[in-house]
């Protein structure tokens, strides 16, 4: 990721995408699986269905907790923004009009196989980055770019998990 000099007001937004030799309907298993992504993150520590949840539809909550070395542990709720099976899953963090993130997996049947991108936004709505941002306005680029950059790794370990997962013969669930 290069400099960018965004601040959180300008919504930065990262995308990693993958190449997967699975068809989409394995990756999606994967990607939709919320209670899978745990296992295979650094900073999310577990998740739970809300109101009866069983599964991803549009509108189900989940809360997820987190845990970061620089910001502590909490809880956020999220909201299914989008879903269409095969295609696009994603879901807004907190307040799904002004939600302080937004996470996107779509998936793309290519080449034999599914072209997996994960893509997310920050902001608009406050986070836990705001609160660095509050003390320490004359960095908010910075502390931007840096928790930015994070994402973008986070994400590529989460990709190459789920690659490796749906590449394993004959392996249904982790």
């Amino acid at each position: 990721m290069e400099w960018t000099g965004a601040c959180y007001a300008d919504k930065p937004t990262v995308e990693v995408s993958i190449w997967i030799a699975a068809p989409p309907e394995r990756v999606w298993e994967l990607v939709s699986d919320i209670e899978l992504m745990p296992r295979l993150s650094s900073e999310l520590q577990s998740v739970e269905w809300l109101d009866g949840g069983m599964g991803p539809v549009l509108g189900a909550r989940f809360v997820g907790r987190s845990k970061h070395e620089a910001f502590g542990e909490w809880a956020t709720t999220s909201h299914i923004v989008e879903y269409e099976p095969l295609k696009v899953f994603a879901w807004a963090v907190e307040d799904p009009q002004f939600p302080s993130a937004i996470w996107r997996f779509t998936l793309e049947r290519r080449d034999g196989g599914t072209l997996l991108r994960q893509w997310m936004q920050m902001g608009p709505g406050r986070s836990g980055l705001s609160v660095a941002i509050d003390r320490m306005p004359e960095k908010e680029q910075k502390i931007v770019f840096v928790r930015m950059r994070e994402f973008e790794s986070n994400i590529g370990t989460t990709l190459a998990a789920i690659k490796k997962l749906a590449e394993e013969p004959g392996k249904a669930r982790v």
